[in-house]
């Protein structure tokens, strides 16, 4: 699998996350709009701010749900891959890398390394390009 293939999680979480952030967005701007009764016919045709928020909305929750789909599935695809991998460390680098989506720092400090994380990273690095050349 490629470094590619294998951030596909983060990226979709991060696109989630946008999606999410959209969509409470545009539920905050359609609660917030009101009717205006004044008794007077309108001269400028029909707007309806609410049922254009409404649709925007449905599609959005469309989208977010789909995505959360694909997410699982990615997710799945993941787990089965590390859990092909025979090195048990390389296992739990590849975990807390894409799984959890840590940082190389995080990830040294939580396998009880000191440093920045780039021998976790190195080790990482020519694993990938090990398992490409097979």
């Amino acid at each position: 699998m490629t470094k590619k293939e294998l951030s596909q999680l983060y990226y979709l979480k991060k696109e989630i996350k946008e999606q999410q952030r959209r969509f409470e967005e545009l539920e905050t701007i359609a609660m917030s709009c009101t009717a205006k009764i004044t008794g007077l016919p309108h001269g400028t045709g029909i707007n309806d701010k609410i049922g254009n928020y409404a649709a925007q909305i449905a599609d959005l929750k469309s989208l977010l749900d789909l995505n959360l789909k694909k997410c699982f599935y990615e997710l799945n695809r993941l787990d089965r891959y590390i859990q092909s991998v025979d090195d048990s460390e390389m296992r739990i680098i590849l975990t807390l890398r894409y799984s959890q989506g840590l940082s190389w720092q995080q990830i040294a400090e939580i396998m009880g390394i000191l440093g920045d994380g780039s021998t976790e990273r190195k080790k990482h690095n020519r694993f990938l390009k090990l398992s490409r050349n097979s």
